[in-house]
Parts: structure tokens; sequence; C-alpha cells
């Protein structure tokens, strides 16, 4: 009997400290769960109210507006030989808008215009206008769209889009690289808002589209420069955007997720050589057509801001705001699976 009184503490020590474990061990398990129901609980009233408000502006453009108001008008498109320009002439010349189509290759946009020419009868025929503009040489930007406004007298919306982007790691990479990223990326663009800008000022009438990305707002491993360009172009075309709302300038802000372009391929690497893959994630992306119908309800609409990118994209983006640490730990972890794919062969 004394030894089962003896025997009687040490049971329950030993069931308390089992409870405490299975427990915890519960409380961990359930943990990306708890995270869960708690940023839903948050964020749930958020995105229910901004997904009405997305329904009510697609029934007000559909009442309101029509393809009609992009007729006549001078519209000028960067990197517009592929992807995303290509898809963006073929959209706006069809609807009747007069296109100045710019990028390095002026072989690229000659196909591409006499492409139009045979496939489309616009309301309003306009010939396109093709210009050769390098965005890496920045004292010739200004020079370009000085012979632009003297021969189309305005342009009415300036879509800047051309860009560059990268693969990497930071400790592989350049500053080279770094440079030549801020450059296409963000100040050949500001060369060009500003080149135009003050014509759009005098007509008191314009309108300026940044052409961005879901990493403008969210940054991934592997990618520093790029969203290094991206986040600045960001903030200037927000900043542009409320200093000329009083002029009845329209700025607006395009962040797309993955599209299905050659964006991959014709990416750079840490030396400055051409990356040349095509990733799962850029293959699968959106189709350029889908992403450049979006943006031309953006020129009707006027939306100021537009994010075209997954649920999942979405959410990072809030839960950046939200909960930072959280998406931290989830970087890292992406990070860590993709070191293989972009570190050194010499770590």
């Amino acid at each position: 009997m004394q030894c089962v009184r003896k025997k009687w503490p040490g049971f329950l020590a030993c069931l308390g400290s089992a409870f405490e474990q299975s427990w915890a061990m519960a409380l961990w398990s359930s943990l990306p769960w708890l995270i869960g129901w708690a940023t839903l609980t948050m964020m749930g009233p958020v995105l229910a109210a901004r997904v009405l408000y997305r329904a009510y502006n697609v029934v007000v453009d559909k009442v309101f507006y029509n393809d009609k108001a992009l007729c006549g008008k001078v519209i000028m498109i960067t990197g517009a030989s592929s992807g995303l320009g290509e898809a963006m002439a073929h959209a706006l010349y069809k609807r009747g808008a007069r296109l100045i189509l710019a990028s390095r290759s002026v072989d690229k946009l000659t196909k591409l215009k006499d492409t139009l020419l045979k496939s489309y009868v616009p309301p309003e025929l306009h010939m396109p206008s093709v210009v050769q503009l390098d965005l890496e040489d920045l004292n010739n930007i200004a020079v370009v769209a000085k012979e632009l406004i003297r021969v189309h007298g305005h342009i009415d919306v300036l879509i800047n889009n051309a860009g560059i982007s990268y693969r990497g790691a930071v400790v592989d990479t350049d500053i080279s690289v770094d440079i030549k990223l801020m450059v296409i990326n963000y100040f050949a663009q500001v060369a060009l808002t500003k080149a135009l800008l003050p014509t759009m000022l005098e007509r008191g009438s314009g309108h300026i589209i940044a052409v961005g990305s879901v990493q403008s707002k969210l940054a991934i491993p592997y990618r520093s420069c790029y969203t290094a360009s991206k986040h600045a172009m960001q903030g200037f075309f927000d900043s542009l955007r409320a200093e000329v709302a009083d002029r009845n300038v329209k700025v607006s802000v395009i962040n797309p997720g993955y599209i299905s372009t050659n964006l991959s391929l014709n990416a750079v690497t840490g030396d400055g050589s051409t990356y040349g893959n095509m990733d799962a994630t850029t293959a699968s992306g959106m189709k350029p057509e889908e992403v450049a119908e979006q943006i031309v309800s953006c020129i009707i609409s006027g939306y100021e801001e537009l994010v075209l990118a997954p649920l999942s994209h979405r959410v990072a983006i809030n839960l950046r705001t939200i909960s930072p640490s959280l998406l931290s730990r989830v970087m890292k972890r992406r990070a860590a699976k993709q070191k293989n794919l972009y570190a050194s062969k010499d770590d």
C-alpha cells in the first residue's frame, strides 16, 4: 500500500508532463490554422470590399465607358516590339488609336506595324508610327520626345512598358547590373515621363501609365535589383499622381503578376549575361492579351492602380503590411529552396 502511495505522485507528475507536451504539440500543429483564421478575420472584410468595389467599377465601365473613347488618341507604347507591349498595340490599334510604337528594334516594330494594318479595320484608320528608342541612352530620350511632339503635336497617353528582368544572388551580382536595371526600369521611365509631361500640363490633359510588377509591392529573393527598380517606379509615379492631380493629368500604375512572355529568357544574371531560361512561373503566367485588355480598361476608366495577380499574390502583398515577420519567414523558406538555382557554384 505504501509502495502504491509512493508511486502515485510520480504517476501524476508524468501524466501532467505528458499533457503539457501533447498540448504544446497540438498548439504547434494548429498554429498555421490559427494564423490563417486570424488573417482571414482581419483581411476578409477588406478583400470583400475590394471585390465589391472592383465589380462596381466593371459595371460602371460597361455602362458609361466604351472603346470609342480611344479613337484618335495619340498613344505611345515603349517596349512595343514583343510581349505585353505588342499585345497592347493590337488592343489599342483595333480601337482606332494613333499609335507610336517605340523599341530598340525597328525591324520588329515595322513587322508589327504591317501586321496591324493587315489585321484590323479600326473605326478610325491611322498609320502607326515607328520610333527607335534605346532606354539605356538616357541623354537621347529627351531628344526623341521633342521630335515626337514636333511630329504629332501632343501625346494623350504614355505607356511606360519597356523593362528588363534579372535572376541572381546579391552577393554574386556586379554593381554594373544593378545600375543597368535601375537605368532601364526606372531612370529611363522617369526621363521619358519628364520629357512629355510639360505638354500634358500645358494642355490640361494626359494619362501616364507605368507598367510595374507585383514586385513593386512585394520583394522576393534572387530578384533584388529588379525588385528595387520596380519599387522605385511605384514610389515615383505615386508621388507624381498627387502632384499633377489638379492639372487634369492622370497617373496609373499597373502591377501584373507573371505573364507568359520572354521576360525570363531575356533577363540578365549577376555577371550581366543573359539568363536564357523560361521559368515555369512565367510559362504558366497570364496571357499578354488578357493583361492588355485590362490595361485598355484602365486607360478608358482612369483607374489609378491595378494589381493583376492571383489571390495568393494579393494576400502576400497585404500580409506585408499586416504581418511582415510572417512574410519574411515565407521568403526565407523560398530563398532556401531556390538557393541551388541562383547561388554561386563556389559556395
